[in-house]
């Protein structure tokens, strides 16, 4: 996967918190509010939740940001930022990606090192750290940019990677302070600008970060760097097996002679209703696994939930099994396809072999 922004890590998500803006403004979240449809309820109090300010919002426009990573996450993402009226500048190997966002306004890099130097905050929607090793090293890229800038990891990665990389030499010598924040939402959270933010890291790095993240969605501080992380990785837990399970399901309705399209409209009223039975639930009736939210990228995020899980010395048995089977899925050559291919790879289980 090429560093040029053109794909980043998709992922299908769930509910989005009924924490605002506006409550991390004020230094704490809602209250937990219970789960709806079957899905689990938000907590109750975010920590460290000092992630900006009314002041702080205002001062977003005088942020310079430069956005990497430019696939059908980060394009909106950026978007939505040039939209809040800050000043926005993004950069991509292939001249064609940049183009609409240069048309709504936003300023094009000719390099990584050129938008660092125009920068204050880095934002980066890669998919994961052999990505983000590439813009950030070498002459033309990031860190020869400047000092003393805010790099924004948007892309899931493990906790323990993104404390590694905050460690490096490179990044502490050049004063660069690292946050991250994975995002939750999709394609259609990206676009509609109502993604849910999972942030880590220190709090006076976070405000200055959260107002520009506030043009994308939902940023909530959970804690110090990697609790983003944390905070993705029990997304993911969650959505690998929700999807799996929904995979499941509508093979056995299927194969027993059931109308897929009817159980599920029945499901989405019940306890087995969510999100992601509500976004996917047309792909499964058709078997529609074209490429979205890519089912490869969870081998990437589930092996990182189990890393935390070891330095947490705590036992993920449903975790280990789903990397079982996005990991087989994946070798099998399914793994460019949409999560729901699960589906597929269900029923290839109860073939004869060839």
């Amino acid at each position: 996967m090429a560093p040029d922004g053109s794909v980043e890590d998709v992922d299908p998500d769930d509910e989005r918190t009924g924490t605002t803006m506006a409550d991390m403004t004020s230094g704490t979240s809602t209250g937990g509010t219970g789960g709806t449809n079957g899905t689990a309820g938000t907590g109750g109090t975010s920590t460290g939740g000092t992630a900006g300010s009314v002041g702080g919002e205002r001062r977003a426009a005088g942020t310079r940001v430069g956005v990497i990573g430019l696939g059908v996450m980060g394009a909106p993402m950026a978007r939505h930022m040039v939209t809040a009226g800050i000043p926005t500048t993004v950069w991509a190997r292939r001249p064609a990606t940049t183009q609409a966002l240069a048309e709504h306004g936003a300023s094009v890099a000719a390099s990584a090192v050129e938008l660092a130097a125009a920068s204050d905050v880095v934002v980066l929607v890669l998919p994961g750290m052999p990505e983000i090793d590439a813009v950030l090293e070498g002459p033309d890229g990031l860190l020869a940019g400047g000092r003393d800038r805010v790099l924004v990891i948007c892309s899931t990665v493990s906790p323990r990677a993104v404390r590694e990389l905050a460690e490096r030499p490179g990044l502490r010598d050049a004063g660069w302070r690292v946050v991250d924040a994975p995002i939750s939402g999709g394609e259609q959270g990206a676009e509609a600008g109502t993604l849910a933010i999972f942030v880590g890291g220190e709090a006076e790095d976070v405000a200055v970060v959260a107002p520009v993240l506030g043009a994308t969605g939902t940023p909530v501080h959970l804690g110090p760097l990697g609790s983003g992380q944390v905070g993705k990785a029990c997304n993911q837990v969650i959505v690998a097996a929700t999807v799996t399970a929904l995979g499941e399901a509508a093979v056995l309705a299927e194969r027993s002679g059931l109308d897929v399209a009817a159980l599920f409209d029945l499901l989405g009223g019940g306890y087995a209703g969510s999100r992601l039975l509500e976004v996917k639930k047309d792909r499964f009736v058709a078997h529609d696994h074209s490429p979205s939210g890519a089912a490869k990228y969870m081998v990437k995020d589930l092996t990182g939930a189990l890393d935390q899980a070891e330095d947490a010395r705590t036992v993920l048995p449903l975790t280990t099994q789903l990397l079982t089977t996005f990991t087989d899925l994946t070798a099998a050559g399914l793994g460019d396809n949409d999560t729901a291919v699960v589906q597929a790879w269900i029923e290839r289980q109860g073939e004869p072999a060839s």
